[in-house]
């Protein structure tokens, strides 16, 4: 497919018409070589992926792309970039739709009054002892909100944001600029963790989290110092959750 160059945020961005996923171009051209950074965004994608292995719809319209980058940092501390993404795609969408009630859901979904506007899909793809090379994968509806979701999902151009997908991209690639230089060069993960509670709202909400197809029930108490969940369990114990899938407790709206 024809593809085109430009910039975004002082990084390159490669614009492919059409790609299976952006994140598997990140991955062949991370497989040359290629350590970034460099966007790589795509007009519609036939196979975009979501977290857990599952299917992200890609229409044309809405924003599919990729962060190629590498980081001087552990694999331990690259886990963290996923929610940093998470907090830059929040202020995007923000910038875009100034009056929405934007909130995170642990770990980076961003949801617009309770209904899922992006998600985020960070994949590793190398590392050594210069460091992590990473596929920060964003999809954000700009004009089109899939149906039959788990999760309702909503779409940009409800809220009243004009700009279109390269628009929006523009203005992802200087938010995750601005988001991973205070995470690197600044005060780390911890002002990046109070900004995200900040927008995660909900402590001491109930929630239930699928983890590895079990199902766990607590009050959310938030995020620790490395990312990761904690649950507060029925005894008051704290349970801390790396990896799994959050939704609303039995009988909670």
């Amino acid at each position: 497919m024809g593809e085109d160059k430009a910039t975004a945020g002082g990084a390159p961005v490669v614009w492919q018409e059409s790609l299976d996923s952006t994140n598997e171009e990140a991955r062949r051209l991370a497989a040359a070589g290629e350590r970034g950074p460099l966007w790589i965004a795509a007009g519609e994608q036939t196979a975009g992926r979501g977290r857990l292995g599952r299917g992200w719809i890609s229409p044309p319209g809405n924003l599919h792309a990729t962060l190629l980058v590498t980081l001087p940092a552990s694999l331990a501390v690259a886990a963290q970039a996923s929610l940093v993404a998470a907090l830059a795609m929040a202020d995007t969408v923000r910038t875009l739709a100034p009056h929405a009630a934007v909130r995170l859901k642990w770990p980076n979904d961003v949801l617009i009054a309770g209904e899922k506007v992006s998600g985020i899909l960070v994949e590793t793809l190398a590392h050594n002892a210069g460091g992590v090379v990473l596929a920060i994968g964003c999809g954000l509806n700009v004009l089109h909100a899939p149906d039959g979701q788990r999760r309702p999902a909503t779409a940009l151009v409800r809220f009243g944001a004009a700009a279109g997908a390269r628009e929006a991209l523009d203005v992802l690639a200087a938010a995750m600029d601005r988001t991973l230089a205070a995470w690197a060069l600044g005060d780390g993960f911890d002002a990046v963790r109070a900004r995200w509670m900040e927008l995660a709202g909900g402590k001491g909400e109930r929630i239930a989290v699928d983890i590895g197809g079990a199902r766990t029930e607590g009050a959310f108490g938030g995020i620790d110092r490395d990312g990761a969940l904690l649950l507060i369990l029925a005894d008051g114990s704290e349970r801390t959750v790396r990896a799994g899938d959050v939704n609303a407790a039995s009988g909670v709206a």
